[in-house]
């Protein structure tokens, strides 16, 4: 009897101890959360072109929708949450970009070149692209051959630019196609990058749990790298980082929804560890006592 009386301690012991950690590794990430992403629009000019919304005819020209994180869930009855098969789509998730268009944004926090960084990748974009389901299971048992839609072919001009310092076009032989791999999941880290040497093949026949497991933990986007600066002449430019990022569509038509700067992923700080600690001591305790109990 008196064994059974431990239990629910125990496990309100660990629950507590688990949900501390949680709030440690954790509370931290919602306040730099809207520093990693784009803060103020400085200039928009909507080109020629952009995308319409079906029914209302109202043009997806809401710069504003750039701003902030990615979409992690879609409103409304058409709705839901945000993944590689399911992309953003509403007027105030993305917004359009055409021929002629220009969109600069501003970052609180700026974008770095670090070493660090994993595969070399030091922000990502995020648009409005998906795969394609061809198994016909749109209830949540999709699967795609790897293809891709949402993709409208643009030829952009990507720059970035150091406060008020030059722009610095990135190399558009070095630099992949926006609206291309990889398609937003809001489940997963925006600030962390997808492998880009995965290719369309490499998700044939994955659903979307597989999906996630060639992800390892990224929300997707496009990666860039400061690296592939140039300056006007066409030169590798160096530079260490970058508050303001550029598009300029040169034809076709693209859709944003945000940008993000990579991070690295920190140690565990004095407080995360001392929580851990605590996690075991309480595990611990709970065994204990049960043994004890007997």
């Amino acid at each position: 009897m008196t064994e059974i009386g431990t239990r629910p301690a125990t496990r309100v012991l660990r629950g507590a101890a688990l949900a501390a950690i949680t709030y440690a590794c954790t509370s931290g990430m919602a306040t730099r959360a809207w520093a990693q992403h784009a803060s103020a629009v400085l200039r928009y000019e909507p080109g020629a072109g952009y995308a319409t919304e079906f029914g209302t005819g109202a043009g997806y020209t809401n710069a504003a929708a750039a701003l902030g994180e990615p979409s992690r869930f879609t409103p409304g009855p058409f709705g839901g949450p945000v993944d590689p098969f399911s992309p953003p789509w509403q007027p105030d998730q993305v917004v359009s970009l055409s021929t002629g268009s220009i969109l600069e944004l501003q970052l609180n926090a700026p974008i770095r070149r670090d070493p660090a960084h994993p595969f070399g990748i030091d922000f990502l974009v995020f648009g409005g692209s998906g795969f394609v389901i061809v198994n016909g299971d749109y209830s949540g048992g999709g699967i795609t051959d790897g293809s891709l839609f949402g993709q409208d072919g643009a030829v952009l001009r990507l720059s970035v630019a150091d406060a008020d310092g030059p722009w610095l076009t990135l190399d558009p032989a070095m630099a992949p196609a926006l609206e291309g791999l990889f398609p937003t999941d809001g489940a997963g880290d925006f600030t962390r990058a997808v492998n880009p040497a995965l290719k369309s093949s490499d998700f044939l026949g994955l659903g979307l749990d597989g999906i996630r497991m060639a992800y390892d933990g990224s929300g997707g986007g496009t990666g860039y790298s400061l690296a592939w600066a140039r300056d006007a002449s066409g030169q590798p430019a160096l530079v260490d980082s970058a508050t303001r990022i550029r598009f300029e569509v040169l034809s076709g038509r693209v859709e944003v929804d945000a940008v993000a700067a990579v991070q690295v992923v920190p140690e565990p700080g004095p407080t995360a560890l001392g929580l851990g600690a605590l996690a075991l001591f309480a595990a611990w305790g709970g065994t204990r006592g049960r043994k004890e109990a007997r």
